[in-house]
């Protein structure tokens, strides 16, 4: 790197710090106030203001501040964390303005909050629509949404950037020691991860909206030597929004020796046997299933080509809305940005619509798909989804998956028991794994965390190796059995990339216990 290149970056890094404890005063300064009284309000204007006075017929501004912080232990030996923000800690702040002119969206951003850079910031969003407007072909179409001035917030019971270091670390260092007990392992790694969001919105269409979010991810993974084999196992915690008391209620101390013997069984476990079997998936493995093969494919802006270059587009039509057969009758899909704790539930999005549940498939038809305003019409709603997000102030908001979920099976369904009891020869998948799918979410194969074999409807013995094949449509019409509310769990993931430069959406997704029939079954070595 030349000096003057480090020299500009070290400048930036250094800005972009300055600017997130700028925020963080001002939010400060706001706390308690009423929305209107707060000093993003007056910045807001200023944007809003310069937006009109420029002739744009919209306008938004976005004020956002992360913290991201992670704590990892391994073995007895603590290492930089990893989650939400990548590894340790990290902050950031500034805005971002966004601007229709001349029928074409112009956006820009900048980590110093001042009343002159929002102004500039305002002007260089415009001339960034002016140079896109030469390939415009048509304009922007946005829905109606309502105006609100509003303050949400994640309810949490405890603020985990608030608890100490050192109690944290004993937390990770219990579950590790308990791991470590069992003399076949030879590595636990065990972590906890945190995202803060704090985000002032204001629209040239009278929208006032301050925003926090926490989200919390805990878990462990336990790795095994059994002879020359070595294998893993996972604990799945469900990442949700909330706070520290997510972390208390994990049971991870309760649950590591029984993780820790898994493992063993898993690195002394057979290969599976390769064949047409049925597929038992729990929820903490359907969630990685869902999140390929139903949310991806369902996002209206990959039907319509507009995303295109990271992961693909979707095998899904327009005019496939209403007819497509995506499932057998037993299967539906949600859309949802409101449900208690998941990872993508939020008060407004980042068009500041309120979201909604929304119905993507019902007794197997494909019905709806995520849109926003932007995207909506094309489906004929005179509303958004809700569905639009951006990583952070320097990113351009688009559209993102919500929580997408399959429901479970009405009352009187069969519980997980009575479904393993009703199969002759099949395989009980648990957790996330390896994953491959083709350009349209269409061709696609999975693994999980850890199999068990299932015989005249008794759990036989652990198997290695499995990974399953799946046309994606073929694959959820022989769904033939789903178990009910009871047993509904909501697991998600921290890393669903998106975009170019690439953003990162946090989503859940939420499933009962679930049975496909007669699925080419294999054994996968690496």
């Amino acid at each position: 790197m030349k000096r003057r290149d480090f020299l500009r970056t070290t400048a930036a890094a250094g800005a972009a710090l300055a600017a997130s404890d700028l925020v963080a005063d001002l939010v400060a300064q706001s706390s308690g106030k009423r929305v209107l009284e707060s000093r993003f309000k007056g910045l807001s204007d200023v944007a809003l203001r310069e937006a009109k006075r420029l002739g744009c017929s919209y306008a938004d501004v976005r004020f956002t501040r992360n913290v991201d912080d992670s704590v990892s232990v391994r073995d007895r030996i603590v290492t930089e964390g990893f989650g939400f923000g990548g590894r340790g800690r990290s902050e950031s702040a500034g805005f971002g303005v966004r601007v229709i002119h001349g029928g074409v969206w112009g956006f820009s951003s900048s980590p110093l909050v001042t009343e002159d850079e929002i102004r500039k910031i305002t002007r260089t969003a415009v001339d960034v629509a002016k140079a896109s407007a030469i390939a415009k072909r048509v304009d922007v179409k946005l829905v109606p949404v309502p105006a609100y001035t509003d303050y949400w917030a994640v309810p949490i019971k405890r603020d985990p950037f608030q608890v100490p270091l050192d109690e944290k670390i004993a937390f990770l260092m219990k579950v590790n020691e308990a791991v470590l007990q069992n003399k076949d392992v030879f590595r636990v790694q065990s972590a906890m991860a945190f995202d803060y969001e704090w985000k002032y919105l204001a629209t040239s269409e009278g929208s006032y909206l301050e925003q926090e979010v926490w989200r919390t991810s805990p878990g462990f993974n336990v790795i095994a030597r059994k002879g020359r084999s070595v294998k893993s196992r996972t604990f799945n915690v469900p990442p949700r929004t909330g706070g520290y008391e997510i972390v208390e209620d994990s049971k991870m101390p309760d649950n590591a020796e029984r993780i820790a013997a898994e493992a063993v069984e898993h690195a002394g476990a057979p290969p599976v046997q390769a064949g047409v079997k049925d597929l038992i998936l729990t929820p903490s493995h359907a969630m990685l299933t869902i999140h390929e093969i139903i949310a991806h494919p369902t996002e209206l802006d990959r039907v319509l080509g507009y995303e295109a270059n990271y992961a693909g587009t979707s095998f899904i039509r327009l005019e496939d809305v209403g007819k497509l057969k995506y499932g057998s009758k037993t299967f539906n899909v949600t859309g949802d940005r409101t449900i208690p704790g998941g990872m993508c539930t939020i008060g407004y999005d980042d068009d500041g619509v309120k979201p909604m549940e929304f119905p993507i498939v019902r007794e197997g038809i494909l019905v709806g798909l995520q849109s926003n305003r932007e995207t909506a019409h094309f489906l004929g709603l005179k509303q958004s989804h809700g569905c639009t997000f951006a990583t952070s102030w320097r990113n351009y908001p688009f559209l993102r998956m919500p929580n997408v979920h399959v429901d479970a099976g009405p009352p009187g369904s069969p519980t997980p028991e009575e479904i393993i009891a009703d199969t002759k020869d099949g395989i009980l998948i648990d957790g996330r794994g390896s994953y491959s799918i083709d350009q349209q979410r269409y061709n696609g194969q999975f693994g999980g965390d850890a199999f068990w074999e299932i015989k005249n409807g008794k759990v036989t013995r652990m198997v290695s190796d499995v990974t399953y094949n799946a046309i994606t449509t073929d694959f959820w019409a022989n769904l033939d059995a789903i178990s009910g509310k009871g047993s509904w769990q909501m697991f998600g993931t921290t890393g669903d990339a998106k975009g170019q430069p690439v953003q990162i959406n946090h989503p859940s997704h939420g499933s009962p216990y679930l049975r496909i029939k007669r699925i080419m079954v294999g054994a996968a070595y690496t």
